[in-house]
């Protein structure tokens, strides 16, 4: 089992490092070049940057994962994707993507970007809060401990 992160905008990497480490999990960061910068390394994190373009990282993300591995996102795009592939995908916000709630969350970003583009003006998410951070911290935690 592995972790692959979908790091550009993930504000629960310190989370996820800690509690795979508690495992000997392997952790994959994936992002963009433009999110580069030196760092220290850890055991069991990798950190892998792509091009800039639009869905570099997911497309890397897919490449590598394989069937049981975890993916955090918060894309949807990717979440399908990865559900397709018989990964198991969370959103860092502490839900976990399904089957039976992916093509809802499709459709509403749909309908959003419909919205947007005929000039209505559309909520952005709503900010990340320390509960969210903990019913992420207790999703992963419950999904490495079965793994």
């Amino acid at each position: 089992m592995n972790i692959f992160v979908d790091a550009d905008a993930c504000p629960v990497k310190e989370i996820i490092i800690r509690e795979a480490g508690k495992r000997a999990v392997p952790v994959w960061l994936v992002s963009s070049y433009s999110h580069y910068s030196p760092r220290e390394e850890m055991e069991g994190v990798h950190f892998i940057y792509v091009d800039t373009g639009a869905d570099s990282a997911d497309y890397r993300i897919m490449q590598l994962a394989a069937k049981e591995d975890i993916i955090v996102t918060q894309d949807y795009g990717l979440a399908s994707l990865g559900l397709g592939k018989g990964c198991i995908v969370l959103h860092h916000k502490g839900f976990q993507y399904s089957t039976s709630n992916i093509d809802e969350l499709l459709n509403m970003r749909h309908f959003s970007a419909k919205a947007r583009k005929s000039g209505k003006h559309t909520k952005g998410p709503k900010a990340l809060t320390n509960e969210d951070k903990e019913k992420f911290k207790e999703l992963l935690s419950c999904i490495l401990k079965d793994g």
